[in-house]
């Protein structure tokens, strides 16, 4: 039965712990331990396996944690005062004209400088200011930069993108479905229309009314007397270094490392500040950091236990038409991006099924491409261990008035994931026609 499967159980339990205002983290490795021990482990076995997999966001956490140090020497510079003061003079007083901008900033992060959230709590901070002076609602701001997070990787092969649509096309290669990425790319953007769609809902009809927030912990920023130092322009340089060495070698830690020396070389960090300016950054980006690492501990768990295997296997037994079998498979491939927190993880788990699946139902490869690759990005928005959320929730929550999960979490996966899915159902049916 599907409502007993580890996984249901599992996804349902962390939300409803979420939706308490229960620490993030905390919620995750309980969920993990009664995953691994609803599926057949012990709770020794299941916290071995948990411990053991937590190393596949390594790489992850650790870029977080060194580029929120540069975050952090930023932040002390001059350079996002430039930024404020430009955007405040361009923007005015229009709320929503400020969150189209904020998407499109965050669209660039995908593909023309992939940096993916790094920039957001660098980026972000310094306009509370401004969104409080025009009462924005920041889950408005914090669907903004869930768009732009995830709708380009969906829809455009570039940056990650590229590497989204790859793993979509290779895995359906893998498993019966031949693919080009072209033919990825033909009906992706589907997903991103329909994402549109719900940035559209958000800052138009959901998010427009005023809302006051407590000031705290945010200084005030004289934008009428600043100027760039030579402090500023070594800040500069180690940015565009690390941006340079991460494009060229494919590493976030790699060009974060890069950065960080190039700006204690041109004094961007003075060699008395660095400790500072680390602890800065930890305190800025290892709640993420951390929570990424767990979020990998309870993947690993659910995969042990053959648990996402069996649920794929229990909703085939529901699926008699074409129209219930969309649905299930995009509903199964939410449950399993909220639980591992990776759409680009999703793919592999999925397609092993929903590719036999789909051509014994009788959908093209069309149609099997946008199940798979909606499936797979559905839950991204709105898992409490997704980058797309904690992202967002490090910059808005600088002052201590953004709450992750009500203010983040439920608001990105109302506007996107239900879209998503009615874009993906209607889609697979028309695609097969």
């Amino acid at each position: 039965m599907i409502l007993g499967n580890p996984v249901v159980i599992s996804i349902i339990l962390m939300s409803v712990l979420c939706l308490l205002r229960f620490n993030v983290m905390l919620a995750i490795v309980f969920s993990a331990l009664v995953a691994g021990v609803v599926g057949g482990m012990s709770i020794e076995k299941t916290l071995s396996v948990f411990i053991s997999s937590m190393s596949g966001n390594l790489e992850t956490a650790l870029s977080y944690i060194l580029l929120g140090a540069i975050a952090f020497a930023i932040g002390q510079s001059n350079l996002t005062k430039f930024l404020v003061k430009w955007v405040s003079a361009f923007v005015g007083n229009q709320k929503i004209l400020f969150c189209l901008f904020i998407a499109l900033v965050s669209c660039f992060s995908q593909n023309l400088i992939p940096v993916h959230i790094a920039f957001i709590p660098i980026l972000i901070p310094p306009f509370l200011l401004l969104m409080n002076k025009m009462k924005l609602d920041r889950r408005a701001v914090a669907c903004a930069l869930s768009f732009g997070l995830q709708a380009p990787y969906i829809t455009l092969p570039i940056g990650f993108g590229l590497i989204f649509q790859s793993v979509i096309k290779d895995n359906l290669i893998q498993n019966g479905v031949p693919v080009n990425l072209y033919d990825v790319t033909s009906v992706m953007w589907i997903g991103g229309v329909a994402m549109l769609v719900g940035l559209f809902v958000a800052i138009f009809v959901l998010y427009v009314r005023p809302r006051e927030y407590v000031q705290a912990r945010i200084e005030q920023i004289d934008l009428d007397h600043i100027k760039m130092t030579g402090r500023d322009y070594g800040v500069l340089a180690g940015v565009i270094v690390t941006f340079a060495v991460q494009l060229l070698s494919s590493s976030l830690p790699l060009g974060a490392l890069c950065g960080i020396l190039v700006m204690i070389l041109t004094k961007g960090i003075a060699y008395k500040n660095i400790d500072s300016v680390m602890e800065g950054g930890m305190s800025m980006m290892a709640f993420i950091a951390f929570v990424m690492l767990v979020a990998s501990g309870f993947s690993g768990v659910l995969k042990e236990t053959g648990a996402v295997g069996m649920l794929v296997d229990q909703a085939t037994l529901l699926m008699d038409n074409q129209i219930m079998a969309a649905f299930l498979m995009l509903l199964v491939g939410l449950l399993i991006t909220m639980g591992i927190g990776t759409s680009f993880g999703t793919i592999p788990i999925i397609a092993a099924i929903y590719c036999p699946l789909g051509l014994a139902l009788g959908f093209s490869p069309a149609s099997i491409i946008l199940l798979v690759g909606i499936a797979g990005a559905l839950g991204d928005s709105g898992s409490p261990a997704s980058d797309s959320t904690l992202g967002p929730t490090s910059g808005l929550n600088a002052d201590g008035g953004h709450n992750h999960i009500w203010d983040t979490c439920v608001p990105t996966f109302l506007v996107y994931n239900i879209p998503l899915i009615i874009a993906g159902v209607i889609g697979a049916i028309l695609l097969n026609g």
